[in-house]
């Protein structure tokens, strides 16, 4: 379990890109109490669940409830930390996902562990789970059949296909198919355009259907880490959902 006064420090170093996201200040008025926010994550870290925190949207799933503390902040941000998890995948981002120019910026101490970053989302009809990875650690995911390769947001993407047989989705335990994009060169910030993925999937076959939450995730295999991370959408300088109250509900 971690300790309050590790926990209150990671914190402390994420307020930064709480306060200001790629050197742009958000204006969000009053609709956002910040002090409540932060607090609620200081205490023990959010439950696991879905639904919308600050004005955005959140995933947080595990199969080690006792080894990985995930913590919603300010606006697109959030912060986690984990030990010996088995698997557990989190993040912010929108409900429904779809094409945007994503844009974040953070910290991620996965890169000599089994872990990624990614825009990480579903669709439905069909089921698919879908992957644009930014950067990877220890084990490389690119493991099912090569589909091609897009270039987008000043880098490579390799694409894959794979499938998952009887495991946990958003719809409970399921068989679907994987759609990855891995970018060649690791990075830990910058922009992704999901149209140029989502276009370049289809012309390699591979067809999403109706988009269901797509956020900026942390995930991690068996491993020990930490991030802190901020998402938004370029152009936009208001959170996409300025009027949901903060909810959450069970994941399936």
């Amino acid at each position: 379990m971690i300790k309050s006064l590790l926990l209150c420090a990671a914190l402390v170093a994420a307020v930064p890109l709480d306060e200001l996201l790629f050197d742009r200040s958000f204006d969000l008025g009053s609709k956002i109490n910040f002090t409540a926010q932060e607090d609620h994550g200081m205490v023990a870290g959010s439950k696991e669940g879905n639904g919308f925190h600050s004005g955005y949207f959140y995933s947080f799933w595990s199969q080690c409830p006792n080894s990985v503390t995930y913590n919603n902040l300010a606006n697109g941000s959030y912060n986690s930390k984990w030990s010996n998890c088995q698997n557990w995948v989190g993040g912010k981002g929108w409900n429904p996902g779809g094409p945007k120019t994503v844009e974040y910026n953070g910290t991620w101490s996965g890169a000599n562990a089994n872990s990624y970053l990614s825009l990480y989302g579903w669709t439905k009809d069909p089921l698919i789970e879908y992957y644009i990875v930014e950067a990877y650690g220890t084990y490389n995911p690119s493991q099912g059949q090569k589909k091609g390769t897009v270039k987008s947001d000043g880098g490579s993407y390799d694409v894959y296909q794979s499938q998952r047989v009887n495991q946990p989705s958003i719809v409970g335990t399921a068989t679907f198919t994987q759609f990855w994009s891995i970018r060649q060169g690791k990075r830990i910030g910058g922009q992704i355009t999901t149209g140029n993925h989502f276009d370049a999937w289809t012309k390699s076959g591979l067809k999403l259907g109706k988009h269901d939450y797509m956020i900026l995730a942390t995930e991690g295999y068996q491993s020990s880490g930490s991030s802190a991370i901020t998402v938004g959408e370029v152009g936009k300088t208001e959170v996409p959902y300025p009027n949901e109250p903060d909810s959450r509900k069970d994941n399936n």
